[in-house]
């Protein structure tokens, strides 16, 4: 069998340091969680630079990493709650009046920053699609085993072959794996669209109307660039809109701020567009106070992933606080 040179142990973070962001994106599609993907990356370069000399070349030093980091997830999953989105949780959408309550006992899915794990459209690894809030969501349905070949398989473009070495099981019993995974998939998952494809001109555009609107909270405004299916969901409220009229309630009586008291941020978040949502204190400053994840499709947004966490805004690069004046 030929081998691959190894260089010495000394380089090895160097060597590694081109597969992080990539490696970031695997850890964060098992996990569904940015912060224990990152924490999970810093536990495979560990693990990975303690086995350095144990390493023989066989694979490429990418393969073999990618190995570390399913390993060390699937440790971590172990005993661990999935983490789903609030249309995860139940299939009917919620009574806009209805009592609105934090439920702090789900750890909910999280968004990733595009620039963290090089969402790419030409990659393979970290394509847009792959990293993609609904098929991320969609993964939370599948046992931690499945998820791995699934990932593996379609998206790392892994033999069976060498998933079965990994997972210490056979061939058969990987594409068995796959083939239920994937019939999971197509029961949750939603239909393929353009929310996937680079933003065009048109889809700028309804975006920068979307901002427009809610900078002067103008409901209407918003309500009429949502197409009519439209859903919101906002974690960590399991409480979940269906519909353009059960959002529009939802903004005029439970949204805080009026005219004037949002600023709002593009970000670029799962391969989609999306804002970060600053709300004007009493000290006239406006702090951090959700980031949505938009799909846009045709001419309207069909879905609003509302983030109620300023936890996240640092894994976005973004301050905590932005002062009052513009």
């Amino acid at each position: 069998m030929t081998t691959i040179e190894r260089p010495a142990q000394d380089d090895f973070l160097a060597l590694a340091q081109p597969y992080r962001r990539e490696l970031l994106a695997h850890c964060y599609r098992m996990l569904g969680s940015v912060h224990d993907a990152e924490d999970m990356l810093q536990e495979t370069l560990v693990r990975a630079w303690r086995a350095y000399d144990r390493f023989e070349g066989r694979s490429s030093l990418r393969t073999w990493l990618h190995r570390i980091a399913t390993t060390t997830c699937l440790t971590a999953l172990e005993g661990r709650k999935r983490r789903p989105m609030p249309t995860g949780l139940h299939a009917t959408g919620s009574d806009p009046d209805g009592p609105l309550l934090v439920d702090s006992e789900v750890p909910w899915l999280e968004p990733v920053s595009d620039a963290a794990v090089g969402a790419d459209p030409a990659s393979v690894v970290t394509s847009r699609s792959s990293i993609r809030l609904a098929f991320v969501a969609a993964l939370q349905h599948l046992p931690a085993r499945q998820r791995a070949v699934l990932l593996l398989c379609e998206v790392l473009q892994w033999k069976a072959s060498e998933v079965a070495e990994l997972l210490d099981t056979s061939t058969a019993g990987v594409n068995s794996a796959l083939q239920r995974a994937r019939a999971q998939l197509a029961r949750v998952a939603p239909s393929e669209d353009d929310a996937a494809a680079p933003l065009s001109t048109r889809h700028q555009e309804l975006l920068d109307r979307y901002v427009a609107a809610f900078e002067v909270k103008d409901v209407a405004g918003i309500v009429s660039l949502l197409a009519a299916d439209v859903v919101w969901e906002m974690p960590p409220y399991p409480d979940w809109y269906h519909g353009r009229e059960h959002v529009a309630r939802h903004l005029e009586t439970r949204c805080p701020g009026g005219p004037g008291d949002l600023r709002l941020v593009p970000i670029a978040a799962n391969g989609q567009p999306g804002l970060a949502f600053y709300l004007r204190g009493e000290d006239g400053a406006f702090h951090a106070f959700n980031l949505q994840v938009l799909t846009l499709s045709g001419g309207a947004v069909t879905h609003v992933a509302t983030f109620l966490d300023p936890g996240l805004f640092p894994a976005f690069g973004l301050p905590a606080t932005l002062g009052a004046e513009p």
